[in-house]
C-alpha cells in the first residue's frame, strides 16, 4: 500500500505556562543575581514512529493532554517537530479547531472560495460548489454573513461541509463530528460513508468510542505523548476502555464531611 503519512522519530517539546509568563525584567534581575535558570519545557510527543497508507481510515484516541491534537497539527504542517521527520503526500483538509482556516471578517461565501483556493481549486469551481456546501451546512441564509457572526456549531458545520465536499487526499477531523444536533450528526455519518468508499485518507480524533468504531478500521491509542497501542479498532478501543475503567475504580473517592 502506498504511504500517505509517515512520522519517523517525531518528538515535540513545548514551553510550559511558566516559561510563557517569565517576563524580561524578572529574567534580567535573576541573571544579574546569578539565579537565572531556564524555564521548564515539557515533552508533548515522544519519539513517534507511524506509517499510514493511502485510503486508510484511522481513529486516534486517548485522554486529554495525550498529544492527539498536537500530532494532527504536526501532520498538517501547523507545527514543526523538535526532532524527527514528518512526510505527507497529497492535499490536506484539516478540521482541527473550530474556525481554523477561516477569516472571521470575510463572509461565509468568501471563506468557502478562499478555503478551496488554498487547496488548489479555482475560484470559479468553488463558487459553483458553494450552493451545495451551504445546503449541507444548513447555512443558505448566512452566505453573506461574516464568519465571526456564526456560532461555534455553525462554524464547525461549515468547515466539515467544505472539507468533505472538495474531497482532499487527506481529511483530518478533530472532534468536529461531535458538534451539532442529531440530524446533522447523521448527515456527517452518511457523508463519512461516502469517504469510506473513496481512496481518501481520514484521521478521526474523538472521545466517542462509538464514532471511532463506526468509522475506523484501525485505531491509534496515545498516552502521555507516546503510542501505547495500534491495531484493529475493536481491540484497541476494548483495551482503552478497560484501562479507563481500571483507573476509575482505583481512584479514591472524595468524601465531604458536613
Amino acid at each position: 500500500m502506498q504511504e500517505s503519512i509517515r512520522l519517523d522519530g517525531v518528538s515535540l517539546w513545548r514551553r510550559t505556562q511558566e516559561e510563557f509568563s517569565y517576563d524580561l525584567k524578572r529574567t534580567i534581575f535573576s541573571f544579574l543575581e546569578g539565579k537565572y535558570r531556564h524555564p521548564a519545557k515539557k515533552i508533548v510527543l515522544d519519539n513517534i514512529n507511524l506509517t499510514i497508507g493511502c485510503g486508510e481510515k484511522i481513529g486516534i484516541i486517548g485522554a486529554n493532554g495525550s498529544g492527539k491534537s498536537t500530532m494532527l497539527k504536526l501532520i498538517s504542517g501547523i507545527l514543526q517537530p523538535t526532532s524527527g521527520t514528518v512526510r505527507v503526500k497529497g492535499k490536506i483538509a484539516p478540521l482541527i479547531e473550530l474556525g481554523a482556516g477561516f477569516d472571521p471578517e470575510l463572509a461565509v461565501m468568501d471563506n468557502i472560495v478562499l478555503y478551496g483556493v488554498m487547496l488548489g481549486y479555482s475560484q470559479e469551481e468553488m463558487r459553483n460548489r458553494a450552493k451545495l456546501i451551504l445546503e449541507f451546512a444548513e447555512l443558505e441564509s448566512y452566505a453573506l454573513v461574516p464568519v465571526k457572526g456564526l456560532s461555534s456549531g455553525m462554524t464547525a458545520r461549515l468547515g466539515f461541509a467544505i472539507a468533505t465536499d472538495i474531497k482532499p487526499d487527506i481529511l483530518i477531523l478533530d472532534e468536529v463530528l461531535s458538534v451539532g444536533d442529531v440530524s446533522f450528526k447523521n448527515k456527517c455519518s452518511q457523508r463519512m460513508e461516502e469517504f469510506w468508499q473513496d481512496h481518501v485518507t481520514v484521521l478521526l480524533v474523538s472521545h466517542s468510542m462509538e464514532m471511532i468504531r463506526q468509522n475506523c478500521h484501525t485505531t491509534i491509542w496515545l498516552e502521555q505523548g507516546q503510542i501505547r497501542m495500534v491495531g484493529k479498532t475493536k481491540d484497541v478501543v476494548s483495551e482503552y476502555l478497560q484501562c479507563v475503567t481500571h483507573q476509575e475504580e482505583n481512584t479514591p473517592s472524595v468524601t465531604t464531611q458536613v
